[in-house]
């Protein structure tokens, strides 16, 4: 028999805390708990980018609103694009946009809106002030989704050492368990801040980027630890994680430009591993629509082998301005399916 460890004892906790919260719903809030039923919801990330695709978007938003079966939608980040600025104006519109959805609406924050603020282009921001700024707007209630009928879900804010992380949410949903966890591009905030200060390298980090990277890591990890602890507790049928940054799995551990993300894939894979059921990496970041099997693990004798039960979805992005359908059926050994939605008015449209 496993022993429950404090990591378990915590999931154990969210569990009961989820199941409650479910319970308890009034009228005006909905709730993911529902785990015999069939699901669908909308995937999207990297959109809007910039004011001339907000009209694409308009109708990606009007289209998913008049689908019925979707529950929610998911954003995978980067809700600007890297060359505009990072001015409070824009964040609280691009929320306010965001509110037009009529279903719960879960997002993940991206590098375009925060870590990236540096550039020039952006505004010369620190970094750390927009993420702050950032919290606020878009986590207004801790424990609850945004959108026109928000619903309730876990946060990682409610357990003792990671009270600032309110992005890294959890729900059940259709007999799986869902998560979220603050992964970003450029390399995961490794990135040197060199626009703001050029003493900022690789080989010498501005220590307040190099310790926001590791305390965002370190939450990031405890909450994969919940999501699968989670799963394993509830005997889920599969488990979905979505992050912003496309974690470079065709690069070797090890390699400068996933450094970033090494712990990460290395726990998810572990994590994977022992739960033996379908998971899926949701993400955004390179703008390209797919499917495919990217994780890899080590073998007992110094190889690498594909994992067979873990998959990437990667959401349109930037110029593909359409959304992904993803349905979730605990009876179907795959658990999870995909099919993308191709916004006619948008198409082609470059």
């Amino acid at each position: 028999m496993t022993q429950m460890t404090l990591p378990r004892l915590a999931a154990a906790t969210l569990l009961a805390c989820a199941s409650l919260a479910s319970a308890h719903a009034d009228n005006g809030e909905r709730t993911f708990r529902d785990n015999q039923r069939v699901g669908a919801f909308a995937l999207i990330g990297d959109t809007p980018y910039g004011t001339e695709r907000e009209p694409q978007f308009d109708r990606v938003i009007d289209e998913i609103n008049a689908d019925r079966s979707i529950r929610f939608v998911l954003h995978t980040g980067d809700i600007k694009a890297g060359s505009e600025r990072c001015d409070d104006a824009l964040l609280q519109h691009r929320f306010d946009q965001f509110q037009r959805f009529d279903r719960p609406f879960i997002y993940t924050p991206g590098d375009n809106e925060w870590t990236d603020c540096h550039r020039n282009s952006n505004g010369n921001y620190l970094p750390l002030e927009r993420l702050d700024h950032l919290r606020t707007l878009f986590y207004p209630q801790p424990g609850m989704t945004t959108g026109t009928h928000p619903a309730r879900v876990t946060t990682q804010a409610d357990v003792p050492g990671f009270e600032t992380f309110v992005e890294n949410q959890l729900w059940h949903f259709a007999g799986a368990v869902m998560g979220t966890i603050h992964v970003v591009g450029s390399n995961n905030n490794l990135a040197p801040w060199n626009q703001i200060d050029p003493t900022d390298t690789v080989a010498n980090p501005r220590p307040d980027r190099i310790a926001e990277v590791a305390a965002r890591e370190a939450a990031a990890l405890a909450w994969i630890d919940t999501i699968f602890d989670t799963a394993e507790a509830s005997d889920a049928a599969g488990v979905l994680v979505a992050m912003q940054a496309n974690p470079n799995f065709e690069l070797p551990a090890g390699d400068p430009e996933r450094a970033g993300f090494d712990a990460i894939l290395e726990r998810i894979a572990t994590r994977a591993v022992v739960f033996a059921r379908p998971v899926v990496i949701a993400h955004g970041d390179s703008h390209t629509f797919r499917m495919d099997m990217p994780l890899r693990a080590p073998t007992a004798d110094g190889g690498e082998e594909v994992l067979e039960n873990v998959f990437r979805f990667e959401n349109f992005g930037s110029q593909y301005v359409h959304w992904v359908e993803v349905t979730v059926d605990p009876r179907d050994p795959n658990v999870f399916g995909m099919r993308p939605h191709l916004v006619p008015a948008n198409a082609f449209a470059r």
